[in-house]
């Protein structure tokens, strides 16, 4: 009977594990991000961060929307969209410009920053840092 109990003990420890996993990811890109460095790799792959001024910010809200003050369509366009929205189970944006180079962009969380990475020969990708 020990045993049993035992084995169910581990078992509902591991599933609540991965729910809360989850959770804490999507806990973690909630919330206004500021632009702070971009890389714009020259086609060799020696591009690296570098820092910029900018008062671009993004925001991740909690229903699976993302709002921004500028454009989505950045960097290679003018259409204006400033609203789109997420995907966690695939890291994306769906940002519903045009160009199919920016209908779809790729996130990462790395230590602190949010990273978008934009579909590019060269290689195009923005840093942010969580201002709330």
């Amino acid at each position: 009977m020990k045993k049993q109990i035992l084995l169910l003990l581990c078992i509902g420890i591991l599933f609540s594990c991965s729910n809360e996993e989850e959770k804490s990811s999507e806990s973690t890109v909630i919330g206004t991000w500021k632009l702070i460095e971009v890389n714009a790799d020259p086609g060799d792959g020696s591009g690296t961060f570098r820092a910029i001024e900018s008062n671009k910010t993004i925001e991740f809200k909690s229903n699976g929307i993302i709002t921004t003050n500028s454009s989505l369509c950045d960097p290679y366009s003018e259409e204006i969209k400033s609203s789109g929205s997420y995907s966690l189970a695939n890291n994306s944006i769906t940002t519903n410009c045009q160009n199919p180079n920016i209908a779809t962009i790729s996130f990462e969380l790395e230590d602190e920053y949010l990273i978008l990475n934009f579909i590019s020969n060269e290689g195009y990708s923005q840093k942010f840092k969580r201002v709330n």
